[in-house]
Protein backbone atom coordinates (compact mmCIF):
# COMPACT_ATOMS: atom_id res chain seq x y z
CA UNK A 1 0.00 0.00 0.00
CA UNK A 2 2.81 2.35 0.86
CA UNK A 3 4.46 1.69 -2.47
CA UNK A 4 1.23 2.49 -4.38
CA UNK A 5 0.75 5.76 -2.44
CA UNK A 6 4.35 6.77 -3.07
CA UNK A 7 4.00 6.03 -6.80
CA UNK A 8 0.84 8.14 -7.11
CA UNK A 9 2.45 11.03 -5.26
CA UNK A 10 5.51 10.90 -7.49
CA UNK A 11 3.36 10.82 -10.64
CA UNK A 12 1.31 13.85 -9.57
CA UNK A 13 4.31 15.92 -8.55
CA UNK A 14 6.23 15.15 -11.73
CA UNK A 15 3.29 16.38 -13.87
CA UNK A 16 2.85 19.70 -11.90
CA UNK A 17 5.40 22.36 -12.79
CA UNK A 18 7.67 23.35 -9.86
CA UNK A 19 6.68 27.04 -10.18
CA UNK A 20 2.97 26.17 -9.87
CA UNK A 21 3.67 24.03 -6.79
CA UNK A 22 5.43 26.91 -5.03
CA UNK A 23 2.58 29.27 -5.92
CA UNK A 24 0.00 26.82 -4.54
CA UNK A 25 1.94 26.54 -1.32
CA UNK A 26 2.16 30.34 -1.10
CA UNK A 27 -1.59 30.63 -1.64
CA UNK A 28 -2.29 28.12 1.12
CA UNK A 29 0.20 29.80 3.45
CA UNK A 30 -1.23 33.25 2.69
CA UNK A 31 -4.77 32.02 3.34
CA UNK A 32 -3.85 30.58 6.74
CA UNK A 33 -1.90 33.71 7.62
CA UNK A 34 -4.88 35.92 6.80
CA UNK A 35 -7.18 33.71 8.83
CA UNK A 36 -4.78 33.77 11.79
CA UNK A 37 -4.39 37.55 11.44
CA UNK A 38 -8.16 38.00 11.29
CA UNK A 39 -8.61 35.89 14.42
CA UNK A 40 -5.89 37.85 16.25
CA UNK A 41 -7.48 41.17 15.26
CA UNK A 42 -10.88 39.93 16.42
CA UNK A 43 -9.44 38.92 19.79
CA UNK A 44 -7.47 42.15 20.28
CA UNK A 45 -10.34 44.39 19.16
CA UNK A 46 -12.79 42.42 21.27
CA UNK A 47 -10.57 42.81 24.36
CA UNK A 48 -10.31 46.54 23.75
CA UNK A 49 -14.06 46.79 23.27
CA UNK A 50 -14.64 44.79 26.45
CA UNK A 51 -12.58 47.28 28.47
CA UNK A 52 -14.05 50.26 26.66
CA UNK A 53 -17.62 49.17 27.25
CA UNK A 54 -16.98 47.79 30.73
CA UNK A 55 -18.29 50.82 32.62
CA UNK A 56 -21.55 51.22 34.48
CA UNK A 57 -22.72 53.52 37.26
CA UNK A 58 -25.42 52.27 39.59
CA UNK A 59 -27.07 53.63 42.72
CA UNK A 60 -26.21 51.75 45.92
CA UNK A 61 -28.22 53.38 48.66
CA UNK A 62 -27.33 57.08 48.83
CA UNK A 63 -24.14 56.55 46.84
CA UNK A 64 -23.27 56.18 43.17
CA UNK A 65 -20.86 53.32 42.50
CA UNK A 66 -19.00 52.96 39.22
CA UNK A 67 -18.18 49.42 38.12
CA UNK A 68 -15.39 49.05 35.60
CA UNK A 69 -13.40 46.29 33.93
CA UNK A 70 -9.64 46.87 34.06
CA UNK A 71 -6.74 45.10 32.32
CA UNK A 72 -4.93 42.86 34.78
CA UNK A 73 -2.43 40.05 34.92
CA UNK A 74 -4.00 38.47 37.98
CA UNK A 75 -7.70 39.34 37.89
CA UNK A 76 -9.48 39.93 41.20
CA UNK A 77 -11.98 42.50 42.48
CA UNK A 78 -11.13 45.87 44.04
CA UNK A 79 -13.35 48.23 46.01
CA UNK A 80 -12.03 51.82 45.98
CA UNK A 81 -13.21 54.17 48.74
CA UNK A 82 -11.30 57.44 48.36
CA UNK A 83 -9.79 58.84 50.53
CA UNK A 84 -10.02 55.84 52.86
CA UNK A 85 -8.14 53.43 50.60
CA UNK A 86 -9.13 50.16 48.96
CA UNK A 87 -10.17 46.57 49.63
CA UNK A 88 -9.02 43.79 47.28
CA UNK A 89 -10.43 40.29 46.89
CA UNK A 90 -8.79 37.51 44.85
CA UNK A 91 -12.13 36.45 43.40
CA UNK A 92 -10.86 35.07 40.08
CA UNK A 93 -7.84 34.81 37.83
CA UNK A 94 -7.60 36.21 34.32
CA UNK A 95 -6.71 39.21 32.13
CA UNK A 96 -9.65 41.30 33.39
CA UNK A 97 -10.25 42.67 36.91
CA UNK A 98 -13.44 44.18 38.30
CA UNK A 99 -13.14 47.53 40.05
CA UNK A 100 -15.88 49.28 42.02
CA UNK A 101 -15.32 52.87 43.13
CA UNK A 102 -17.46 55.36 44.99
CA UNK A 103 -18.05 58.37 42.73
CA UNK A 104 -20.74 60.42 44.44
CA UNK A 105 -22.88 60.67 47.56
CA UNK A 106 -26.31 62.28 47.58
CA UNK A 107 -26.30 64.37 50.80
CA UNK A 108 -30.07 64.36 51.34
CA UNK A 109 -30.35 60.56 51.16
CA UNK A 110 -27.16 60.14 53.15
CA UNK A 111 -28.58 62.30 55.92
CA UNK A 112 -31.68 60.09 56.11
CA UNK A 113 -29.46 57.04 56.33
CA UNK A 114 -27.45 58.61 59.14
CA UNK A 115 -30.46 59.70 61.17
CA UNK A 116 -32.64 56.60 60.75
CA UNK A 117 -31.39 53.09 61.54
CA UNK A 118 -34.39 51.65 59.71
CA UNK A 119 -32.95 53.06 56.48
CA UNK A 120 -29.77 51.01 57.04
CA UNK A 121 -31.87 47.88 57.55
CA UNK A 122 -33.76 48.64 54.34
CA UNK A 123 -30.46 49.15 52.53
CA UNK A 124 -29.30 45.74 53.77
CA UNK A 125 -32.17 44.12 51.87
CA UNK A 126 -31.55 46.16 48.72
CA UNK A 127 -27.78 46.28 48.43
CA UNK A 128 -27.26 42.81 46.92
CA UNK A 129 -29.85 43.43 44.19
CA UNK A 130 -28.44 46.90 43.46
CA UNK A 131 -24.90 45.60 43.09
CA UNK A 132 -26.02 42.62 41.00
CA UNK A 133 -27.97 44.94 38.72
CA UNK A 134 -24.95 47.17 38.22
CA UNK A 135 -22.65 44.25 37.42
CA UNK A 136 -25.19 42.77 35.01
CA UNK A 137 -25.51 46.06 33.14
CA UNK A 138 -21.73 46.28 32.99
CA UNK A 139 -21.31 42.78 31.53
CA UNK A 140 -24.07 43.16 28.94
CA UNK A 141 -22.70 46.49 27.74
CA UNK A 142 -19.12 45.22 27.66
CA UNK A 143 -20.07 42.03 25.74
CA UNK A 144 -22.06 43.89 23.07
CA UNK A 145 -19.34 46.46 22.51
CA UNK A 146 -16.66 43.75 22.37
CA UNK A 147 -18.55 41.85 19.65
CA UNK A 148 -19.21 45.04 17.70
CA UNK A 149 -15.57 46.13 17.93
CA UNK A 150 -14.28 42.74 16.78
CA UNK A 151 -16.64 42.75 13.77
CA UNK A 152 -15.88 46.38 12.81
CA UNK A 153 -12.10 46.03 13.13
CA UNK A 154 -11.97 43.02 10.79
CA UNK A 155 -14.35 44.69 8.34
CA UNK A 156 -12.31 47.90 8.16
CA UNK A 157 -8.95 46.17 7.78
CA UNK A 158 -9.94 43.48 5.25
CA UNK A 159 -13.02 45.08 3.66
CA UNK A 160 -14.60 41.65 3.53
CA UNK A 161 -17.82 40.51 5.16
CA UNK A 162 -16.43 37.00 5.48
CA UNK A 163 -13.41 38.25 7.42
CA UNK A 164 -15.65 40.51 9.50
CA UNK A 165 -17.75 37.50 10.49
CA UNK A 166 -14.58 35.58 11.28
CA UNK A 167 -13.43 38.49 13.51
CA UNK A 168 -16.82 38.41 15.23
CA UNK A 169 -16.51 34.66 15.77
CA UNK A 170 -13.00 35.09 17.21
CA UNK A 171 -14.26 37.71 19.63
CA UNK A 172 -17.13 35.48 20.71
CA UNK A 173 -14.75 32.57 21.19
CA UNK A 174 -12.44 34.79 23.29
CA UNK A 175 -15.34 35.95 25.47
CA UNK A 176 -16.42 32.35 25.98
CA UNK A 177 -12.89 31.38 26.98
CA UNK A 178 -12.69 34.34 29.38
CA UNK A 179 -16.03 33.40 30.94
CA UNK A 180 -14.91 29.79 31.34
CA UNK A 181 -11.61 30.90 32.92
CA UNK A 182 -13.40 33.19 35.35
CA UNK A 183 -15.91 30.51 36.25
CA UNK A 184 -13.32 27.78 36.84
CA UNK A 185 -11.00 30.02 38.88
CA UNK A 186 -13.73 31.73 40.92
CA UNK A 187 -12.80 31.58 44.59
CA UNK A 188 -15.65 32.16 47.07
CA UNK A 189 -13.16 31.87 49.93
CA UNK A 190 -11.63 35.19 48.81
CA UNK A 191 -14.34 36.97 50.79
CA UNK A 192 -12.70 35.65 53.94
CA UNK A 193 -9.22 36.82 52.85
CA UNK A 194 -9.48 40.50 51.86
CA UNK A 195 -6.43 42.74 51.54
CA UNK A 196 -6.69 46.34 52.73
CA UNK A 197 -4.60 49.32 51.68
CA UNK A 198 -4.62 52.94 52.77
CA UNK A 199 -6.62 53.98 55.81
CA UNK A 200 -8.73 50.83 55.62
CA UNK A 201 -5.66 48.80 56.54
CA UNK A 202 -6.07 50.03 60.11
CA UNK A 203 -9.68 48.88 60.39
CA UNK A 204 -10.07 45.41 58.83
CA UNK A 205 -13.11 44.82 61.04
CA UNK A 206 -14.96 47.30 58.85
CA UNK A 207 -16.49 44.40 56.90
CA UNK A 208 -17.13 42.23 59.91
CA UNK A 209 -15.58 38.99 61.11
CA UNK A 210 -13.90 37.69 57.96
CA UNK A 211 -13.25 34.26 59.43
CA UNK A 212 -16.89 33.28 59.13
CA UNK A 213 -18.15 35.49 56.33
CA UNK A 214 -18.27 32.65 53.83
CA UNK A 215 -20.72 30.80 56.06
CA UNK A 216 -22.62 34.00 56.95
CA UNK A 217 -22.94 35.87 53.68
CA UNK A 218 -26.09 37.64 54.89
CA UNK A 219 -24.04 39.09 57.76
CA UNK A 220 -21.46 40.24 55.24
CA UNK A 221 -24.20 41.96 53.25
CA UNK A 222 -25.36 43.72 56.42
CA UNK A 223 -21.81 44.84 57.21
CA UNK A 224 -21.45 46.14 53.66
CA UNK A 225 -24.63 48.15 54.13
CA UNK A 226 -23.21 49.66 57.33
CA UNK A 227 -19.98 50.41 55.45
CA UNK A 228 -21.97 52.36 52.86
CA UNK A 229 -23.66 54.19 55.72
CA UNK A 230 -20.35 55.04 57.40
CA UNK A 231 -18.80 56.26 54.17
CA UNK A 232 -21.93 58.29 53.46
CA UNK A 233 -21.58 59.91 56.86
CA UNK A 234 -17.95 60.76 56.15
CA UNK A 235 -18.79 62.25 52.76
CA UNK A 236 -21.74 64.14 54.18
CA UNK A 237 -19.42 65.65 56.78
CA UNK A 238 -16.80 66.66 54.24
CA UNK A 239 -19.43 68.22 51.97
CA UNK A 240 -20.06 70.82 54.68
CA UNK A 241 -16.41 71.82 55.04
CA UNK A 242 -15.54 75.51 54.53
CA UNK A 243 -15.17 76.61 50.95
CA UNK A 244 -11.38 77.00 51.00
CA UNK A 245 -10.12 74.95 48.06
CA UNK A 246 -6.40 74.24 47.70
CA UNK A 247 -5.13 75.17 44.24
CA UNK A 248 -1.80 74.83 42.42
CA UNK A 249 -0.46 77.81 44.39
CA UNK A 250 -1.00 75.87 47.63
CA UNK A 251 1.73 73.85 49.33
CA UNK A 252 0.39 70.77 51.10
CA UNK A 253 2.29 69.64 54.20
CA UNK A 254 1.41 66.48 56.16
CA UNK A 255 2.18 66.77 59.88
CA UNK A 256 2.70 63.48 61.73
CA UNK A 257 4.11 62.71 65.17
CA UNK A 258 4.61 60.02 67.80
CA UNK A 259 4.38 57.01 65.48
CA UNK A 260 5.95 54.85 68.22
CA UNK A 261 6.94 51.93 66.04
CA UNK A 262 3.43 51.23 64.75
CA UNK A 263 3.80 49.81 61.20
CA UNK A 264 0.14 50.53 60.43
CA UNK A 265 1.01 54.24 60.53
CA UNK A 266 2.93 53.93 57.26
CA UNK A 267 -0.23 52.76 55.45
CA UNK A 268 -2.12 55.75 56.78
CA UNK A 269 0.64 58.20 55.88
CA UNK A 270 1.09 56.78 52.39
CA UNK A 271 -2.64 56.83 51.67
CA UNK A 272 -3.09 60.41 52.87
CA UNK A 273 0.02 61.52 50.98
CA UNK A 274 -1.46 60.12 47.76
CA UNK A 275 -5.07 61.18 48.24
CA UNK A 276 -4.27 64.73 49.36
CA UNK A 277 -1.35 65.17 46.92
CA UNK A 278 1.02 66.05 49.76
CA UNK A 279 4.25 67.86 48.82
CA UNK A 280 6.10 67.46 52.11
CA UNK A 281 5.86 65.44 55.34
CA UNK A 282 6.98 66.79 58.73
CA UNK A 283 7.53 64.34 61.61
CA UNK A 284 7.86 65.99 65.03
CA UNK A 285 9.51 63.00 66.69
CA UNK A 286 9.10 59.77 68.65
CA UNK A 287 9.34 57.58 65.57
CA UNK A 288 10.62 54.73 67.76
CA UNK A 289 9.79 53.37 71.20
CA UNK A 290 13.19 52.58 72.69
CA UNK A 291 15.66 54.03 70.17
CA UNK A 292 17.43 50.66 69.95
CA UNK A 293 19.44 49.40 67.00
CA UNK A 294 16.96 46.63 66.00
CA UNK A 295 14.28 49.33 65.61
CA UNK A 296 16.31 51.23 62.98
CA UNK A 297 14.91 49.15 60.10
CA UNK A 298 11.52 50.65 60.85
CA UNK A 299 12.79 53.91 59.32
CA UNK A 300 13.34 52.24 55.92
CA UNK A 301 9.65 52.77 55.07
CA UNK A 302 10.34 56.52 54.80
CA UNK A 303 11.95 55.98 51.39
CA UNK A 304 8.68 54.50 50.04
CA UNK A 305 6.79 57.76 50.62
CA UNK A 306 8.43 59.45 47.60
CA UNK A 307 8.18 62.99 49.07
CA UNK A 308 10.59 64.98 51.30
CA UNK A 309 10.38 63.79 54.92
CA UNK A 310 11.50 66.36 57.51
CA UNK A 311 12.25 64.82 60.90
CA UNK A 312 13.26 65.97 64.39
CA UNK A 313 14.27 63.58 67.14
CA UNK A 314 11.79 62.84 69.97
CA UNK A 315 12.53 61.84 73.55
CA UNK A 316 12.05 58.16 72.58
CA UNK A 317 14.46 58.45 69.63
CA UNK A 318 18.19 57.97 70.02
CA UNK A 319 21.02 59.44 67.99
CA UNK A 320 21.14 56.08 66.19
CA UNK A 321 17.48 56.58 65.30
CA UNK A 322 18.38 59.97 63.86
CA UNK A 323 21.16 58.41 61.77
CA UNK A 324 18.81 55.69 60.51
CA UNK A 325 16.36 58.34 59.32
CA UNK A 326 19.15 60.40 57.78
CA UNK A 327 20.16 57.42 55.63
CA UNK A 328 16.83 57.56 53.77
CA UNK A 329 17.27 59.36 50.46
CA UNK A 330 14.21 61.59 50.88
CA UNK A 331 14.74 62.33 54.59
CA UNK A 332 15.85 65.71 55.96
CA UNK A 333 16.98 65.58 59.59
CA UNK A 334 16.98 68.86 61.50
CA UNK A 335 18.88 69.28 64.76
CA UNK A 336 19.39 72.95 65.48
CA UNK A 337 19.37 73.57 61.71
CA UNK A 338 17.39 75.64 59.22
CA UNK A 339 16.68 74.17 55.79
CA UNK A 340 14.60 75.31 52.84
CA UNK A 341 12.28 72.49 51.76
CA UNK A 342 9.73 73.00 48.97
CA UNK A 343 10.19 76.74 49.42
CA UNK A 344 9.56 76.75 53.19
CA UNK A 345 12.33 77.80 55.59
CA UNK A 346 12.07 75.23 58.38
CA UNK A 347 14.00 75.31 61.65
CA UNK A 348 14.05 72.11 63.67
CA UNK A 349 15.77 70.75 66.75
CA UNK A 350 15.79 67.30 68.31
CA UNK A 351 14.60 66.68 71.85
CA UNK A 352 17.50 66.99 74.35
CA UNK A 353 16.23 64.02 76.34
CA UNK A 354 16.43 60.32 75.62
CA UNK A 355 14.09 58.87 78.21
CA UNK A 356 14.55 55.13 77.48
CA UNK A 357 18.21 55.46 78.54
CA UNK A 358 18.05 56.00 82.29
CA UNK A 359 21.83 56.49 82.47
CA UNK A 360 21.66 59.78 80.60
CA UNK A 361 18.24 61.36 81.11
CA UNK A 362 15.26 60.41 83.23
CA UNK A 363 11.56 61.13 83.04
CA UNK A 364 11.51 63.82 85.72
CA UNK A 365 12.32 66.76 83.43
CA UNK A 366 9.60 69.37 83.70
CA UNK A 367 8.11 71.94 81.36
CA UNK A 368 10.19 74.77 82.82
CA UNK A 369 13.46 73.05 81.97
CA UNK A 370 12.30 72.27 78.47
CA UNK A 371 11.29 75.88 78.02
CA UNK A 372 14.66 76.99 79.38
CA UNK A 373 16.40 74.88 76.75
CA UNK A 374 14.12 76.37 74.11
CA UNK A 375 14.91 79.91 75.23
CA UNK A 376 18.64 79.29 74.74
CA UNK A 377 18.05 77.99 71.22
CA UNK A 378 15.54 80.75 70.41
CA UNK A 379 18.03 83.43 71.47
CA UNK A 380 20.65 81.83 69.25
CA UNK A 381 18.19 81.80 66.35
CA UNK A 382 17.25 85.43 67.03
CA UNK A 383 20.92 86.46 67.04
CA UNK A 384 21.40 84.85 63.62
CA UNK A 385 18.65 87.13 62.28
CA UNK A 386 16.92 84.09 60.78
CA UNK A 387 13.12 84.16 60.55
CA UNK A 388 11.92 80.65 59.72
CA UNK A 389 8.47 80.06 58.23
CA UNK A 390 7.91 77.39 60.87
CA UNK A 391 9.71 75.74 63.77
CA UNK A 392 9.54 72.00 64.48
CA UNK A 393 10.23 70.60 67.95
CA UNK A 394 9.01 67.55 69.81
CA UNK A 395 7.92 68.96 73.16
CA UNK A 396 5.44 71.88 73.02
CA UNK A 397 6.95 73.30 76.23
CA UNK A 398 10.22 73.77 74.39
CA UNK A 399 8.36 75.03 71.34
CA UNK A 400 6.68 77.90 73.23
CA UNK A 401 10.12 79.47 73.70
CA UNK A 402 10.14 80.28 69.95
CA UNK A 403 6.97 82.38 70.26
CA UNK A 404 7.29 85.58 68.22
CA UNK A 405 10.15 84.23 66.10
CA UNK A 406 7.95 82.35 63.62
CA UNK A 407 4.30 82.28 62.58
CA UNK A 408 3.94 78.53 63.28
CA UNK A 409 5.39 75.99 65.72
CA UNK A 410 4.78 72.26 65.14
CA UNK A 411 5.20 69.76 67.98
CA UNK A 412 3.90 66.46 69.34
CA UNK A 413 4.67 64.52 72.53
CA UNK A 414 1.23 64.95 74.16
CA UNK A 415 -0.56 62.21 72.14
CA UNK A 416 -3.53 64.57 71.89
CA UNK A 417 -4.04 67.12 69.12
CA UNK A 418 -4.60 70.78 69.98
CA UNK A 419 -3.71 74.23 68.73
CA UNK A 420 -3.70 77.76 70.12
CA UNK A 421 -2.47 81.26 69.34
CA UNK A 422 0.27 82.39 71.72
CA UNK A 423 0.35 86.01 72.99
CA UNK A 424 2.75 86.91 70.16
CA UNK A 425 0.22 85.64 67.56
CA UNK A 426 2.43 82.64 66.84
CA UNK A 427 0.33 79.50 66.40
CA UNK A 428 1.40 76.46 68.42
CA UNK A 429 0.18 73.26 66.74
CA UNK A 430 0.41 70.07 68.81
CA UNK A 431 -0.15 66.90 66.81
CA UNK A 432 -1.68 63.73 68.27
CA UNK A 433 -0.16 60.29 67.83
CA UNK A 434 -0.08 59.08 64.22
CA UNK A 435 0.75 55.63 65.55
CA UNK A 436 -2.08 55.56 68.08
CA UNK A 437 0.64 55.86 70.77
CA UNK A 438 1.86 52.36 69.89
CA UNK A 439 1.12 49.80 72.59
CA UNK A 440 0.51 52.66 75.03
CA UNK A 441 -2.69 53.32 73.15
CA UNK A 442 -4.22 50.30 74.88
CA UNK A 443 -3.47 51.48 78.41
CA UNK A 444 -6.65 53.55 78.63
CA UNK A 445 -10.30 52.62 78.51
CA UNK A 446 -10.46 53.59 74.83
CA UNK A 447 -7.58 53.13 72.36
CA UNK A 448 -5.67 56.29 71.47
CA UNK A 449 -6.89 57.53 68.06
CA UNK A 450 -4.60 57.83 65.06
CA UNK A 451 -4.24 61.52 64.25
CA UNK A 452 -2.50 63.47 61.50
CA UNK A 453 -3.15 66.76 59.71
CA UNK A 454 -2.77 68.19 56.22
CA UNK A 455 -1.59 71.81 56.43
CA UNK A 456 -2.14 74.19 53.50
CA UNK A 457 0.46 76.94 52.96
CA UNK A 458 0.49 79.76 50.44
CA UNK A 459 3.49 79.35 48.14
CA UNK A 460 3.66 83.12 47.79
CA UNK A 461 3.61 84.18 51.47
CA UNK A 462 4.60 80.85 53.09
CA UNK A 463 1.82 81.42 55.62
CA UNK A 464 -0.60 78.76 56.87
CA UNK A 465 -4.03 79.17 55.22
CA UNK A 466 -5.92 76.26 56.79
CA UNK A 467 -5.67 72.60 57.69
CA UNK A 468 -7.59 69.32 57.62
CA UNK A 469 -7.50 67.24 60.79
CA UNK A 470 -7.81 63.49 60.18
CA UNK A 471 -8.68 61.09 62.97
CA UNK A 472 -9.10 57.32 62.84
CA UNK A 473 -10.32 55.11 65.65
CA UNK A 474 -7.52 53.38 67.55
CA UNK A 475 -6.74 49.67 67.52
CA UNK A 476 -9.92 47.65 66.97
CA UNK A 477 -12.06 50.67 66.09
CA UNK A 478 -13.34 51.68 62.65
CA UNK A 479 -14.31 55.35 62.84
CA UNK A 480 -12.90 57.98 60.49
CA UNK A 481 -13.28 61.74 60.76
CA UNK A 482 -12.09 64.70 58.70
CA UNK A 483 -12.47 68.26 59.99
CA UNK A 484 -11.54 71.46 58.13
CA UNK A 485 -10.14 74.55 59.89
CA UNK A 486 -9.33 77.93 58.36
CA UNK A 487 -6.68 80.30 59.65
CA UNK A 488 -8.66 83.45 60.63
CA UNK A 489 -5.87 85.90 59.73
CA UNK A 490 -3.15 84.13 57.71
CA UNK A 491 -1.09 87.28 57.11
CA UNK A 492 -1.25 88.63 60.67
CA UNK A 493 1.74 90.54 62.00
CA UNK A 494 3.65 88.89 64.83
CA UNK A 495 4.23 90.73 68.08
CA UNK A 496 7.71 89.64 69.12
CA UNK A 497 8.52 90.11 72.76
CA UNK A 498 11.88 89.96 74.54
CA UNK A 499 12.72 86.48 75.78
CA UNK A 500 11.63 85.84 79.32
CA UNK A 501 13.73 84.12 81.95
CA UNK A 502 12.90 80.56 83.03
CA UNK A 503 10.14 80.44 85.65
CA UNK A 504 11.33 80.33 89.23
CA UNK A 505 8.52 78.17 90.59
CA UNK A 506 9.66 74.53 90.61
CA UNK A 507 7.56 72.54 88.12
CA UNK A 508 10.22 69.83 87.91
CA UNK A 509 12.71 68.21 90.27
CA UNK A 510 15.64 70.20 88.79
CA UNK A 511 14.22 73.67 88.05
CA UNK A 512 17.50 75.58 88.25
CA UNK A 513 19.54 73.48 85.88
CA UNK A 514 19.74 73.69 82.11
CA UNK A 515 19.52 70.46 80.09
CA UNK A 516 23.29 70.19 79.79
CA UNK A 517 23.44 69.93 83.58
CA UNK A 518 20.47 67.60 84.09
CA UNK A 519 21.60 64.80 86.44
CA UNK A 520 21.34 61.15 85.53
CA UNK A 521 19.75 60.17 88.80
CA UNK A 522 16.17 59.68 89.88
CA UNK A 523 15.38 62.56 92.25
CA UNK A 524 13.81 62.28 95.64
CA UNK A 525 12.36 65.07 97.79
CA UNK A 526 15.49 65.07 99.92
CA UNK A 527 17.85 65.59 96.97
CA UNK A 528 15.96 68.31 95.08
CA UNK A 529 17.96 71.44 94.41
CA UNK A 530 16.47 74.53 96.08
CA UNK A 531 15.10 77.23 93.85
CA UNK A 532 17.66 80.07 93.38
CA UNK A 533 16.67 83.61 94.20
Amino acid sequence: MRQVRAALTEAITTRIPPRLTARARAVVTSRWSRLALTAAIGLAAGYAGLLLGGHAVTAVGPTDVQFALRPSLHGGTTLELPPLGSLRLDTHWGPVALEASLTDVRPDQAQKLIENDAEVDRLTDQIADQIAGGVTTLLVRATLLALLTGFAAALVLFRSLRHALLGLASTALGLAALTLLTWTTFNPQSIAEPRYTGLLANAPQIVGDTRSLVERFSAYRAQLAHLVGNVSELYAATSTLPTYEPDPSTLRVLHVSDIHLNPAAWNVIKSVTTQFKVDLIIDSGDLMDHGSKPENRFADAIADLKVPYVYVRGNHDSKDTQKAVDRQKNAIVLDDDTRQVEGLNIYGVGDPRFTPDKSTRDDFVGADQMRAEGLVLAEKLRASRTTPDLVVVHDPAEGEAFSGLTPLILSGHAHARSTKLLPTDTRLFIQGSTGGAGLRGLEHEKPTPIELSVLYFSRATHRLQGWDDLRLGGLGLTSAQIERHLEPDPDRTLNPRPPSTPPTSPTSPFPSEFPSDWPSRTPTPSTRTPTPR
